[in-house]
């Protein structure tokens, strides 16, 4: 989620109980919450090393104790040393008003919210690397869109509406966490819905699976998977193909739009769903050709595709796309020029949602020569 959720969730949490283990609480919340995307940073090394590192070591277990450590000793130094924070609204001694939150109750609260912040992140089609440094493997439940405004609409208003008193605060924060675990609980009906909605929307256009076995079945989805397959599912003779996953990627616009991506052998389809188009539930669509609207992206691996897949972009970027359209030419020196795009970042289909300024992050590209040399690398399609 971005951060001005998390710091409006975080100032939610501090009006529940775990606000009131003592002074201090609610800035170490605020802090934890936000503190995790701290790597953001290595964008000074960078975008590459930025797709690197995101959402790694600081959104893993022992990033998340770390934080909770430096926050807490953060918070205490900053109350300890700082004139203004030893007094409370009315100028009096902060001995005279609520205590002060021990180290290790700021140490809880702070893992607490940096905790949230990763289980926050996993329902977005963003994802999230719960296990670094042991494990580099993205986790995700696509619910949420990275940006939900219906959920900073009800964390604001929360707040805004619980200023009057104590009691009005505490009241109202038990309100937004009500109403987040019913936007939650309607995104991930909808979710499965579009997933159940999906082969009518390819129609006869449906291939049959490659390996029903590894279809995703649960609901957390894994990524990156084995590429070993790739070459092969691309080397299917002319005119066959197979189905490898059906993903359904949430919309900005509300829960009940979404992005229907099929990963092909040789390509990737994207289709726009409104779950609330009578169309779906009418039981003669014999006159419908939902299939017919349809974007597609070739995905084919050839022996330099994976040369190219060996550089140092090449492994960053296939460790960070879901699902990477692979596309190759070659120019007029006789260079073969490697092109990946993460198709859940692609423009059309009723959404933009490409970064604003800088290069392209979620496009790779790496140019090899005649004799498998890589001759250039960057992110960013041109």
């Amino acid at each position: 989620m971005d951060n001005v959720t998390h710091t409006l969730f975080a100032a939610t949490l501090a009006r529940t109980q775990l606000g009131r283990a003592g002074r201090g609480t609610t800035a170490a919340l605020v802090i934890a919450s936000n503190l995790p995307d701290i790597d953001i940073i290595t964008t000074a090394g960078g975008a590459a090393t930025y797709l690197k590192w995101h959402r790694g070591p600081t959104h893993g277990p022992l990033g998340i104790v770390g934080i909770g450590l430096v926050t807490a000793a953060i918070v205490s130094l900053a109350y300890r040393y700082i004139p203004q924070l030893k007094k409370n609204r009315s100028g009096n001694d902060a001995r005279e008003a609520a205590p002060h939150a021990s180290f290790a109750m700021l140490a809880i609260v702070s893992t607490v919210g940096a905790a949230l912040h990763v289980l926050m992140d996993l329902p977005t089609s963003y994802g999230v690397r719960a296990l670094s440094p042991f494990s580099w493997r993205w986790f995700s439940a696509d619910w949420m869109p990275i940006i939900d405004i219906y959920l900073l609409i009800v964390l604001a208003s929360g707040l805004a509406f619980g200023l009057r008193s104590a009691h009005a605060k505490r009241w109202n924060a038990t309100i937004v966490l009500t109403l987040m675990a019913v936007n939650y609980g309607i995104r991930a009906a909808a979710h499965h819905q579009a997933l159940v909605a999906a082969p009518r929307l390819m129609g006869p256009t449906l291939p049959q699976p490659c390996d029903p076995a590894a279809m995703r079945s649960g609901i957390i989805d894994v990524w990156p998977r084995a590429p070993a397959a790739m070459s092969a599912m691309s080397a299917l003779p002319p005119g066959k193909r197979c189905l490898v996953e059906i993903a359904a990627i949430p919309d900005f616009t509300g829960p009940f739009s979404w992005r229907i991506i099929a990963q092909m052998s040789n390509a990737y389809e994207i289709y726009q769903v409104d779950l609330l188009d009578e169309r779906l539930r009418a039981s003669d669509t014999a006159g419908d050709v939902f299939w017919r609207q349809v974007r597609r992206y070739p995905n084919v691996w050839t022996p330099v595709v994976e040369q190219a897949a060996a550089s140092r972009l090449g492994q960053i970027f296939l460790g960070f796309s879901r699902f990477p359209a692979a596309r190759s030419v070659v120019d007029a020196q006789g260079n073969t020029v490697v092109r990946w795009t993460d198709v859940r970042f692609v423009l059309g289909v009723g959404m933009s949602d490409r970064p604003r300024g800088g290069p392209d992050m979620f496009t790779a590209t790496v140019r090899v020569g005649p004799n498998g040399e890589i001759l250039d690398e960057r992110l960013g399609g041109r």
